[in-house]
């Protein structure tokens, strides 16, 4: 039966894949991506209710979701907007794609529109050198930009 935390319900793949990982070692980030594949971040009621199923403590989970950048506490947009910052894309502007975006969206650097539309991050080289800059929303990627078709793309989305 699923469980259900405040609004929130791990479904039944997600409670057999715990109950799968439970006393395997390692366990605790393998489920934590399994929870932020359901839900797009981790939930506080899901890491709490986490932490009586497996019998660990709320601030261990804590501790391994903020030590590593991939798991997200707050719920994403509708559409992730991530600028490259490796090294091609950073000396041709991405630090300019960047401020543009905050600008045009409202947000700084990891926030999300009031929307709930978008959610801007800076990340590290995606592996397109060839056309930087680059940024991508979603799995879709654009590049050899400049800031004034950041208007455009963002429209895109809308």
């Amino acid at each position: 039966m699923p469980v259900e935390t405040k609004e929130l319900k791990m479904s039944e793949g997600l409670l057999s894949f715990i109950t799968e990982w439970k006393k395997k070692p390692g366990n605790l980030i393998m489920i934590l991506h399994r929870v932020q594949g359901e839900f797009g971040y981790i939930p506080k009621g899901i890491a709490e209710e986490l932490g009586k199923m497996l019998d660990v403590p709320l601030a261990k989970i804590y501790g391994v979701i903020t030590f590593y950048h991939f798991f997200k506490l707050e719920k994403p947009g509708k559409h992730t907007i991530s600028v490259c910052m490796g090294t091609a894309c950073y000396l041709k502007g991405g630090q300019d794609l960047v401020g543009e975006l905050e600008q045009l969206l409202g947000v700084g650097c990891g926030g999300t529109t009031d929307d709930g539309q978008f959610t801007l991050e800076a990340v590290r080289c995606i592996g397109c050198c060839g056309l930087a800059p680059v940024l991508t929303v979603g799995q879709e990627v654009f590049g050899k930009l400049t800031t004034d078709k950041l208007p455009e793309i963002i429209a895109k989305f809308k």
